[in-house]
């Protein structure tokens, strides 16, 4: 009897690597130029600065979510926190709030995410910072 010859598999197309980085920083960067430009009229520097803190935060997310798993779980956490409280501080000082104020919100999202992520971390990893086996 001869043996069947396998058909080569077809890798499969994933998003999973660059999907959400590139979609949180498309979004980032539309909202940062609309920011940045406060109602006028569109112009490149409001271009600039959304396009360069786009790439900023999806390389950002990248990084993160592809080496982030060395990390301890608080650390991660604290990671993920200051990502955030950084990404919405600018955000919040683009329109033209205060320095105090915009430190404040970041700081407050920051606490907020990086809590919620050491949760989801912690509930969700066993000690040894495996994912859990259910």
């Amino acid at each position: 009897m001869a043996a069947h010859a396998a058909v080569p598999a077809r890798r499969q197309f994933r998003t999973h690597g660059w999907g959400i980085p590139v979609t949180l920083g498309v979004a980032y960067a539309l909202y940062a130029g609309t920011n940045a430009r406060q109602g006028g009229p569109t112009n490149w520097g409001d271009f600039w600065v959304g396009l360069i803190s786009g790439v900023v935060v999806a390389v950002a997310v990248w990084t993160l979510h592809h080496y982030g798993r060395h990390l301890r779980r608080e650390l991660r956490a604290a990671a993920w926190g200051t990502l955030a409280g950084v990404a919405i501080g600018f955000l919040y000082s683009l329109t033209g709030a205060s320095v105090y104020s915009s430190t404040l919100l970041g700081l407050l999202v920051a606490a907020v995410n990086g809590g919620a992520a050491f949760y989801l971390f912690y509930t969700h990893e066993d000690a040894s910072g495996h994912p859990a086996p259910y």
